[in-house]
C-alpha cells in the first residue's frame, strides 16, 4: 500500500516537472542554437562590412576598425537577445551594462578621449599610413594608426607614439596630401649686382626635368634687406621631388652666381661713432 502511494506521488511529481523541463529545455536549446548561428552570422557580417569599406577606401587600419567595432556591437545585441530567450529580464541586464559602462568611462576618461580621437582619424582620414605629417611639435612618417594612438617614424629613425585624443584636436600638417608642392628658393645678392642677370641665373637652374612647366617658374625681387637684395625663385614640383630640387638649388646656386660675377654678401652692419669735441 505504501509502495503504491509512493509510486503515485512520483508519477504526480513527474507529471508536474515534465512540462517545465520541456518548456525550459526547449528554450535553452533554441537559445544555444541561436547563439551558435548568430555568432557565425556576426563574424560574416563584420567581415563583409569591412570588405565593402575596403572597396571604397583602401585603408587597412579603417577596415580593421570597422570589422572590430561591428563585431563587438553585433555580439552584444546577440547576447541580449539570447538572454531574453532564456527568460532573463533584459531591462535589468541592459541597465547593469549601462552602469558598468558609465563607471568604466569615468575611470578611463583619457583612454576614451584617445579612442574617440582614433575613431575621428580613421573616419575622416586627415592622414594615411606612409604620409609625412607635422603634429604636436613632431614630424615623421606615419607607420601605423591604432585605436588609441598613432605611431610616427622620424627622419632619424626614431619611433614617436602620439595619443589620438590630442592628435585629433591639434593642428596637423600633411605634406603628402597634395600631388605637387611649391618651392620658394631665396638667395641674397649684393646691392651692386645686376638683378636681371641674377634672375636669369636662377631661372636657368629651374630648367630641370623635375620642375613642372605649368605653372612656369618665376624669379622676383622679394625684399631689400640691410646688406643684400633677396631674389626669390618660385617653382612647382611633384611632392616626391621636393627635397631633391631644394638640395639641387642649394648646391648649384652659389657656383652659378659666382661664375656670373654676382656676389652673395655676408650680413653687414655699419656702426657710426660720433666723438664730442672738447668744447662740447
Amino acid at each position: 500500500m505504501d509502495l503504491n502511494a509512493e509510486v503515485d506521488q512520483l508519477v504526480r511529481q513527474t507529471a508536474t516537472w515534465i512540462p517545465m523541463v520541456m518548456e525550459y529545455g526547449s528554450r535553452l536549446l533554441l537559445a544555444l542554437v541561436t547563439l551558435a548561428i548568430g555568432w557565425w552570422v556576426t563574424n560574416k557580417v563584420s567581415d563583409r562590412l569591412a570588405k565593402l569599406v575596403g572597396l571604397r577606401v583602401h585603408d587597412p587600419a579603417l577596415q580593421n576598425f570597422i570589422r572590430t567595432l561591428a563585431n563587438i556591437v553585433l555580439k552584444i545585441l546577440l547576447a541580449i537577445s539570447v538572454a531574453s530567450m532564456i527568460g532573463i529580464e533584459t531591462t535589468s541586464f541592459v541597465a547593469a551594462i549601462g552602469g558598468a559602462t558609465l563607471a568604466i568611462g569615468l575611470a578611463l576618461q583619457g583612454s576614451l578621449a584617445n579612442f574617440a580621437g582614433g575613431v575621428l582619424i580613421l573616419l575622416f582620414r586627415p592622414f594615411r599610413i606612409g604620409d609625412w605629417i607635422e603634429a604636436q611639435g613632431v614630424s615623421g612618417t606615419v607607420d601605423s594608426i591604432q585605436i588609441f594612438h598613432t605611431v610616427l617614424r622620424t627622419g632619424d629613425n626614431k619611433t614617436v607614439i602620439l595619443p589620438n585624443g590630442t592628435l585629433s584636436n591639434g593642428i596637423i600638417t600633411n605634406t603628402n596630401r597634395q600631388p605637387t608642392r611649391k618651392v620658394v628658393f631665396d638667395v641674397g645678392v649684393d646691392y651692386e649686382a645686376d638683378l636681371q642677370k641674377a634672375r636669369n641665373v636662377l631661372l636657368e637652374l629651374a630648367q630641370d626635368p623635375r620642375v613642372l612647366a605649368d605653372p612656369a617658374p618665376v624669379a622676383v625681387v622679394s625684399t631689400l634687406g640691410d646688406s643684400s637684395i633677396t631674389v626669390s625663385l618660385r617653382l612647382w614640383t611633384k611632392t616626391s621631388d621636393y627635397w631633391d630640387v631644394i638640395f639641387m638649388l642649394n648646391e648649384q646656386a652659389r657656383d652659378r652666381l659666382k661664375a656670373e660675377g654676382i656676389d652673395i654678401p655676408f650680413p653687414q652692419r655699419v656702426i657710426r661713432v660720433v666723438q664730442e669735441t672738447a668744447a662740447q
